[in-house]
């Protein structure tokens, strides 16, 4: 299932099984969207122009908000079946109990009434039914409201999500570790402006290339933490929040950073106005950055009051847009040449270091290895989450999977192709925008339109009448048509 692939801080909330009041709750989702994807955000504002980026990220993220509220009203309905079952299931059981009594009592004249009664009593159309009160993931979800082929469909969508998660992992990792190894640099003669090519040595006593020094971090990272996928990762709570501390640490300096550039004048970028060559990219990194859907059930379940909770996800939304904006903007007009990592324009400057944005070396160093603190916790759990996933697809009760498929091919498959497509290349932003624009757009698009037209569709048989508190405010179904079309458009 997927389970494990919640991100940071709901990590903290299955380990602690406490209920959370709202704002607590929109915290956990803010951190868990703020994540890879920011580090992407600034190249790719950089290359499609600031104003076109803008308007694209303000649009995408009302568009993806509107399927929080989809995912958000599917798992209202989905609490309200089981529900609704569990009471038809314990009914069965006392009408078998009352059927070998019956014979041993005289027939009562009201039996049909009180028929009636039971079966009142279990379609009651009670608002507390459509309480989110126990976690349905995803997973289940598509089990309730899916036939088997869209249920092989969801989870064909959510592997090749989680593949492209472990590749982008796979190259940001290394290459923040390349970057920071190497000690080549240009020859004094040679311009400023030409930049380390992958051919280019990696240092000077050595003929070992950039490429070359990459892929030995690849098979480093991956015999490092590769071994994990063959386990379960539990227990992680203490490990998430030093991970949360140092993210919003590397965050909030490399904002603070950026502004004292800019405010000393030393700022050397020149956005342009828009450049529609950098949408299709663009896309995909905005996809990414505001992904959370995967993750809803686990951090709305344990909010105690749910209402209100469309207002305060949007005020979320509107606080994570402009966080984006904050960190892109200081970073277009900061740097004129950006790395597709962002936390990479904060190394030493090769040519003149008066020019690098800082002077203190703990903190080059700490941004330029941030991705390496952050990502190398959450990859295990995803390589875990991915591993079960594939057995979830593949499963067959009536042929169980040997112990030798079961530990080892399932785990390898798992890691395999990630490995593959980092050694290929370590393009990161190019990784993040493949991933987005098409499995991301699945998850975070696709996904929760079909799945609240199914659940709506079906509401209205086991629940006739029924009045849903957290029914999506964009209820008409031309909404669902119109993310469908929307979802078409971008990913053409």
């Amino acid at each position: 299932m997927f389970d494990n692939l919640h991100g940071l801080i709901e990590a903290n909330l299955q380990d602690l099984e406490i209920a959370t009041k709202e704002e607590v709750g929109l915290i956990y989702i803010f951190n868990l969207i703020v994540g890879t994807g920011a580090l992407t955000m600034p190249n790719a504002f950089s290359t499609s122009g600031w104003l076109l980026s803008l308007i694209t990220v303000i649009l995408l993220a009302i568009i993806s908000y509107l399927t929080v509220t989809f995912v958000t009203e599917t798992m209202a309905i989905a609490n309200a079946k089981i529900k609704i079952g569990q009471r038809i299931a314990v009914n069965m059981v006392n009408e078998s109990y009352e059927d070998e009594t019956s014979e041993k009592e005289p027939l009562l004249g009201n039996s049909s009434t009180g028929k009636r009664e039971k079966e009142a009593e279990i379609f009651n159309n009670s608002v507390s039914d459509f309480e989110i009160t126990e976690r349905v993931e995803l997973g289940q979800m598509a089990a309730l409201f899916f036939n088997r082929v869209g249920i092989f469909l969801f989870y064909l969508c959510m592997v090749l999500y989680l593949y492209g998660d472990l590749a982008i992992y796979a190259a940001a990792v290394p290459k923040s570790l390349r970057d920071v190894i190497c000690t080549y640099k240009l020859e004094s003669n040679v311009s400023c402006n030409k930049t380390l090519e992958e051919t280019d040595k990696c240092w000077n006593s050595y003929g070992t290339s950039r490429l070359q020094a990459y892929r030995i971090m690849v098979a480093v990272f991956i015999v490092c933490l590769g071994p994990f996928t063959f386990f379960n990762v539990q227990k992680t709570k203490y490990l998430q929040i030093f991970t949360t501390i140092t993210r919003w640490l590397a965050f909030i300096l490399m904002i603070v950073l950026a502004a004292i550039r800019l405010e000393k004048g030393q700022g050397t970028g020149h956005p342009v106005v828009a450049d529609f060559s950098g949408i299709p990219n663009l896309f995909g990194v905005c996809i990414y950055s505001f992904m959370c859907h995967h993750s809803l059930p686990s951090l709305i379940t344990p909010i105690r009051n749910k209402k209100g909770l469309y207002g305060l996800i949007f005020s979320d939304f509107t606080l994570i847009l402009g966080f984006y904006a904050l960190i892109s903007f200081t970073g277009i007009y900061s740097f004129n040449n950006l790395k597709d990592l962002y936390t990479l324009n904060f190394l030493p400057d090769d040519c003149d270091p008066s020019r690098s944005v800082t002077n203190v070396k703990f903190f080059e160093y700490f941004l330029a290895l941030f991705p390496v603190f952050t990502l190398s916790t959450n990859f295990p759990i995803i390589s875990v989450t991915l591993r079960n996933n594939l057995k979830t697809m593949f499963y067959n009760e009536e042929r169980p999977y040997s112990w030798f498929v079961d530990k080892i091919v399932f785990p390898v498959a798992a890691i395999t192709p990630p490995v593959i497509v980092a050694i290929i290349t370590n393009e990161v932003e190019f990784l993040v925008g493949i991933t987005g624009s098409y499995a991301g757009a699945g998850i975070q698009y696709v996904i929760p339109a079909i799945l609240v037209y199914c659940a709506r569709k079906e509401v209205t048989n086991f629940s006739p009448g029924h009045v849903n508190p957290l029914k999506s405010p964009f209820k008409h179904v031309a909404w669902i048509d119109i993310k469908l079309t929307t979802t078409i458009i971008i990913t053409t």
